[in-house]
């Protein structure tokens, strides 16, 4: 327990199940009242919620499809209806096409989704935060990327076009909405949830090539990567916007 956030409102989108359920108790861990953004996952948002009201903190949630303005809008409304503010973002929810198994399947419908979710979804949310962040003249937004960026996906190449477009989202509203606001991207890599075990890929041979590759040996679970979120989320990063931190344990080492 740690007091980085204390009495912050953050609003963590996907944050009923994976690393959106990590990311919420992390953040409450450190003194917030959360919103729990849900789509489709209820249960576990209700269920995330009471783990933070069980840490003495505030909690709600809120549900919409992020891909749809009118919803982001009335699932931000809903948490300033509650809360008065919301002081952090932070963007968990993506899609990264995990049914795909190589770029020969590609078909319109998961281009459409993919990019509606990771690119639109996170810009409307961007957006609709953004504006009344710098009407108080405070706030942080996380958005949650992608390594792919740095080696490209011969499997699912919507999903890296998509993550990319999030980095330009990054830039563009870190000097729109500066000096008020401080916009970054995490780049974890994989990451052991329940989503990422059941893939296909990863039970054929994957997650072996990927350790064997990876400096550090070891695919992290959803608690080892928090911090970082927790990094750029808190003022231990208050000089730092417009940044693309990677997190994946030395699978791609990026150069300066």
């Amino acid at each position: 327990m740690g007091e980085r956030l204390k009495d912050k409102v953050v609003l963590v989108t996907g944050g009923g199940r994976g690393f959106g359920a990590a990311i919420v108790d992390a953040v409450a861990k450190e003194g917030a009242h959360v919103a729990v953004h849900y789509n489709s996952s209820k249960a576990g948002a209700e269920a995330v919620a009471e783990g933070v009201r069980a840490l003495g903190r505030r909690a709600m949630t809120t549900q919409g499809d992020i891909a749809k303005w009118d919803d982001v809008k009335r699932v931000v409304a809903d948490v300033y209806k509650e809360f008065g503010r919301i002081d952090i973002l932070i963007n968990n929810v993506g899609d990264v096409a995990s049914d795909q198994m190589s770029w020969r399947d590609i078909t319109e419908e998961s281009i459409d989704h993919v990019l509606d979710v990771d690119v639109k979804g996170t810009m409307l949310m961007i957006h609709e935060c953004g504006v009344r962040m710098v009407e108080a003249k405070s706030g942080v937004i996380v958005n949650i990327g992608s390594h792919v960026v740095v080696n490209g996906s011969p499997r699912a190449p919507q999903y890296a076009a998509a993550k990319y477009g999030i980095i330009g989202l990054t830039k563009s509203y870190a000097a729109a909405l500066g000096p008020y606001v401080r916009v970054n991207t995490l780049g974890p890599g994989f990451i052991e949830t329940e989503r990422t075990m059941n893939r296909d890929d990863w039970k054929s041979g994957r997650r072996e090539a990927y350790i064997q590759r990876t400096a550090l040996k070891h695919v992290p679970r959803p608690e080892e990567i928090v911090g970082s979120v927790l990094f750029l989320a808190s003022e231990d990063s208050g000089h730092i916007t417009g940044a693309f931190l990677v997190c994946n344990g030395g699978y791609s080492m990026v150069g300066a």
